[in-house]
């Protein structure tokens, strides 16, 4: 794994423009920045990134049924009382997911580290599978890369063929995100491009416009019945909104399915260590009243009780991170790195949530930024790499997105 300065597409702001990728740049400063590019050797796209990713899905997957039994975890992940049953339901009828976006520490050298897992609403999804890929494809006819470059992505067929397995042909899917955001609209566009291709019906309809029939069910702006609805809504908020109390009788099919309000809170974290504590790809991690004796202390008494978390035990002691079980880019997480000051976040919104504590895997410094992996998961398998890097520790939400390639 490089970082490799190379020369910019001298027409790439025109193409983007085009393209309706208008957060290319994002309060004065670059979102997509190609100045330098990620390369990787198939061998760390395949044996460290890809095939752990496919693992991680699948013992989260795992992590869903133990939380499902367990009414103390569905406490602790905050999870409302009054849906839970619906979202066992989903999960008992087997209701399919779509997609998912793992964030990942690598260097190169060792195991991919497991951040967390954006399981409900993960967005940089057009400039994943369709702006990088163009790069590629430019750059090579360029010369600037080589024929034999290649880009592990193959996220937008892989779409394509999840709607498929999904959906009988010609059914009829409505998108949905806040209106004004420009990234969360290149995401359901993208996701709905996907879906045109694979023979569905797509149509958009801004989330603040849907409404309520007389009968229960939900409604587009045209006043459609909306049976299957993709919504870049999160579950933490949709779950306590009013129309929550419609969810179960509204017949309408939700992507992502309700169980992933499970795999899309922080607490999956400390979750998926004690069910597979000492995996390569996993941090130790747990529920911040669980381990606070140990981290507030000093002196002998406090060593022996961080102790008693065996594995996690010098890991902690190195340096740990909170985090809030709910949290977008980055938000309220603050870094206790052993021998410097604590790094919070500027974005406090999240503060009020219950927070669960990860040991700190520090990010590769590579010319003065620290890259995060996005492993994308379609389906059950990961298709597709976006990288985000930034200057300081906490990847947030103007982190520049880069490009990557494959060389061998």
């Amino acid at each position: 794994m490089q970082r490799i300065d190379l020369p910019e597409r001298a027409d790439w702001r025109a193409k983007a423009e085009a393209q309706g990728f208008t957060f290319a740049d994002m309060h004065g400063e670059p979102y997509w920045e190609e100045s330098s590019a990620y390369a990787f050797t198939l061998r760390q796209i395949e044996d460290d990134i890809e095939d752990p990713s496919t693992e991680l899905h699948g013992m989260c997957l795992e992590a869903v049924e133990h939380v499902l039994s367990s009414e103390e975890l569905l406490d602790r992940l905050a999870i409302p009382p009054a849906h839970r049953d619906h979202i066992a339901e989903s999960w008992r009828q087997g209701a399919p997911s779509l997609y998912g976006r793992f964030d990942l520490a690598y260097d190169g050298t060792g195991p991919a580290k497991l951040l967390e897992y954006n399981a409900d609403t993960p967005t940089s999804l057009y400039e994943t599978a369709a702006f990088q890929w163009q790069w590629l494809e430019d750059q090579i006819a360029a010369g600037v890369l080589r024929e034999s470059d290649d880009q592990f992505n193959s996220l937008h067929e892989a779409l394509v063929a999840r709607f498929a397995e999904m959906f009988a042909p010609k059914t009829d899917l409505h998108f949905t995100a806040l209106s004004g955001l420009p990234e969360d609209y290149a995401t359901v566009e993208a996701l709905g491009w996907a879906a045109r291709e694979a023979g569905m019906g797509a149509h958009y309809t801004d989330l603040e416009k849907i409404a309520l029939s007389e009968d229960g069910q939900f409604l587009d702006d045209q006043d459609r019945v909306i049976g299957v609805l993709f919504k870049l809504y999160p579950w933490e908020d949709l779950l306590r909104d009013d129309f929550a109390a419609h969810l179960a009788g509204a017949h309408c099919q939700m992507i992502e399915p309700p169980w992933k309000a499970i795999l899309s809170n922080k607490g999956i974290l400390p979750v998926l260590w004690k069910l597979f504590e000492g995996h390569p790809n996993l941090l130790p991690a747990f529920f911040a009243e669980d381990v606070a004796p140990a981290l507030a202390g000093t002196g002998p008494a406090a060593r022996a009780e961080i102790a008693r978390f065996e594995r996690a035990a010098e890991a902690l002691a190195k340096g740990n991170v909170t985090k809030p079980i709910f949290s977008r880019e980055g938000a309220s997480v603050t870094i206790h790195a052993a021998g410097d000051a604590p790094e919070s976040a500027a974005d406090t919104s999240y503060d009020a949530h219950p927070l669960i504590v990860q040991a700190y895997q520090p990010l590769p410094v590579m010319g003065g930024f620290r890259p995060v992996l996005g492993a994308w998961i379609v389906g059950a398998h990961c298709v597709a790499l976006g990288i985000r890097e930034d200057r300081a520790r906490i990847t947030q939400d103007l982190s520049r997105f880069k490009p990557h390639f494959i060389r061998d």
